[in-house]
């Protein structure tokens, strides 16, 4: 269940459902999603769902993963990408697939250990992870990054993410105004932020503090 011919039927279905960027298609089929989740469940790595880690958290259905990194390639490549969320780490290894520098923040320790571990053997080197709260950005708040990519859902935008996007950034994450979740787009433009709401989506909720 994790042979290529496996891999290649999700990215078939990826590509009905949108997924045009073949830099993103490449990496779909390549990085060992089977890896990042429980070997119980590895037999369903490759299906276009949404599983369980552990915690309360989940990995992120893999058409969600490849709308989001493809949302952020629309303006052009990118150096430096900020992720809130490791979790498992699966959508950290795409981004680092792809992009040269990935900075991600996870709130629960044991996730962040494990996702650190498996990066590490993975030999993703273009990786540095923090164990902080996601809602305060990176914990050098002089950084700025070209590309932001949060995967919890969020009431308010945190100002601390909005402080980091660089001038013609992009930001993409799941909003929630309290009757729905809408896939988000922000864009740092010369007069200010610009949002546009794209499809609905279903997400774990941003939770303050540390796990």
């Amino acid at each position: 269940m994790t042979s290529q011919r496996t891999r290649d039927r999700l990215i078939n279905r990826l590509q009905q459902q949108g997924i045009y960027n073949e830099q993103v298609l490449d990496v779909m089929r390549r990085v060992p999603r089977h890896l990042f989740v429980d070997e119980a469940l590895a037999h369903r790595a490759y299906e276009d769902t949404a599983l369980p880690i552990g915690y309360g958290q989940t990995i992120s259905q893999p058409f969600i993963v490849a709308h989001m990194t493809q949302l952020l390639l629309e303006d052009g490549p990118a150096n430096s990408v900020l992720e809130i969320g490791t979790g498992c780490g699966y959508q950290t290894a795409v981004l680092a697939s792809i992009f040269p520098q990935v900075y991600s923040v996870e709130r629960i320790e044991a996730l962040h250990q494990l996702a650190k571990k498996r990066l590490a053997e993975l030999d993703f080197y273009n990786v540095q992870l923090r164990h902080t709260d996601g809602a305060e950005g990176w914990p050098n708040p002089s950084y700025r990054f070209e590309r932001i990519m949060m995967t919890a859902a969020c009431t308010e935008i945190p100002e601390a993410l909005t402080a980091q996007l660089s001038p013609g950034g992009v930001m993409v994450l799941p909003f929630d105004n309290g009757v729905e979740q809408t896939m988000t787009r922000v864009t740092r433009s010369a007069d200010g932020l610009v949002s546009e709401s794209l499809e609905k989506v279903i997400f774990v909720p941003l939770l303050p503090g540390l796990g």
